[in-house]
């Protein structure tokens, strides 16, 4: 994909949704952070489900930290790898307390010292909280990254780093939700919904369908 369709293959997503964010819930950066290491190998919607119940109680790093390791379970069993998870929370909450006075950091390095958080994760918090063009590869977009030719590579790093590349640059800050949403409900896996994409006739991809 050459230059001017990579940005017509943006302006066609923005156009289509002016205002992109998270389908997780949260209220602060803290509670991003949470529901974003909550949801590896989950589903948003079984995120939404457990932090609603959990963050009312537990808001903030500190009164997250009180619940220990089987409190915090307890909100938290019906989101796969919870006992992992959980561990991996309530340690990132004594860190942020101790280290970073309670709050989130918003540099990538002090983020991926965090129990549970790696580079996928710290590029979501860094974008979504504090607005930094940062674009975060899962699963969707490294498939669409490929199958449409906007950015292919062999690993996720490979995708990112081609993303942030080829991205123009008013487009960098939202491209993560367009990209992702996109490829979470019209360029799917299994079977694709070409006929209803907005940039189908940019998209390189051999088994498209009509």
């Amino acid at each position: 994909m050459n230059k001017a369709q990579t940005e017509t293959f943006y302006a066609r997503l923005a156009a289509s949704n002016p205002a992109p964010t998270t389908e997780l819930h949260y209220s602060s950066p803290f509670q991003l952070l949470i529901a974003v290491i909550l949801s590896a190998q989950a589903t948003d919607v079984g995120v939404n489900k457990a932090t609603a119940r959990l963050f009312p109680v537990a808001p903030t790093p500190d009164k997250m930290a009180a619940l220990g390791i089987e409190g915090l379970t307890e909100y938290i069993k019906t989101i796969g790898l919870f006992r992992t998870k959980a561990k991996n929370v309530i340690n990132t909450c004594h860190i942020l307390l101790e280290q970073h006075a309670g709050e989130v950091p918003q540099e990538r390095a002090a983020l991926e010292a965090l129990p549970g958080v790696g580079r996928k994760t710290a590029n979501v918090v860094l974008n979504t909280a504090f607005g930094q063009p940062t674009i975060a590869v899962d699963t969707h977009i490294f498939r669409l990254g490929n199958r449409t030719g906007l950015a292919p590579g062999k690993t996720v790093l490979d995708v990112e780093q081609k993303l942030l590349r080829v991205t123009p640059e008013q487009f960098k800050k939202d491209a993560h939700h367009w990209l992702i949403l996109h490829g979470r409900y019209v360029c799917k896996a299994r079977k694709p919904e070409c006929g209803i994409c907005v940039v189908a006739d940019l998209c390189r991809f051999k088994g498209k369908s009509t």
